[in-house]
């Protein structure tokens, strides 16, 4: 205590109104720091890192071509004749989940093939309705036609986007808008390639050895000679 009396601080308390006064604005302190060794890339799908040295793969072309519905006969019929049960296979496919087809198959029923229904209806009754209800059916026919295709384009480009394949023709909203069953098609023949490929892979079978077995010589002594002259007599003399 006496040291501490005897030699006086050398700081100085300083008051509220010796502090020097600094302009700070609310929040300038909580600012985050932008840190370069931070910026990793990561994945799109799960969101984790990825190496410096990665690569984004390229878009690869489709095996085939969208006017080859013909390479094909039983998804050319089917799409032909029954588009919605080819549609709701293709998600079923596609999807990892446990996706049933029916309710792809129902909403495509409903609104491709119901507008499709409609159409002709409203085509064979065209004296019987009125002129304005014409107009508004069909402009509601085409309003519907393009939501269906805005969401099997999206089914388009989730295959795309899970085998990196790239748009062709255009973009996958048009295709189906414009070529719907070709791309139905289309589709269907590269999942049917992509799950066969991935199914069947060359496998090499090694067959085990056989199993050998060890027998004592109690079990299985040998057979002694009886004959005399394979006898052998050896004689020991002393140096």
């Amino acid at each position: 205590m006496a040291e501490e009396m005897s030699h006086p601080s050398q700081y100085v308390k300083l008051t509220k109104e010796q502090a020097p006064m600094e302009d700070i604005n609310p929040g300038e302190l909580n600012q985050p720091i932008d840190v370069p060794q931070l910026h990793v890339v990561k994945c799109n799908e799960c969101g984790q890192p990825l190496p410096e040295s990665f690569q984004a793969p390229a878009d690869e072309p489709w095996t085939t071509g969208i006017f080859e519905c013909t390479n094909d006969t039983e998804s050319c019929w089917m799409g032909l004749c029954c588009p919605c049960v080819l549609f709701g296979r293709n998600v079923e496919q596609m999807r990892e989940v446990d996706t049933p087809w029916t309710g792809p198959c129902i909403c495509h029923a409903i609104f491709v093939e119901g507008g499709i229904a409609l159409a002709a209806t409203t085509a064979a009754l065209h004296g019987f309705i009125d002129p304005r209800t014409t107009c508004l059916v069909v402009e509601g026919l085409f309003f519907s036609w393009w939501m269906c295709g805005i969401y099997t384009g999206l089914v388009r480009q989730s295959l795309q986007k899970k085998y990196h394949l790239e748009n062709s023709p255009c973009d996958p909203c048009m295709v189906h808008c414009c070529m719907h069953w070709c791309a139905l098609c289309q589709e269907h023949r590269e999942l049917k390639g992509r799950l066969l490929d991935e199914t069947f892979e060359p496998m090499t079978i090694v067959n085990p050895p056989p199993v050998q077995q060890m027998n004592s010589a109690s079990d299985s002594p040998l057979p002694r000679s009886t004959n005399r002259a394979d006898q052998v007599h050896v004689e020991m003399q002393a140096l």
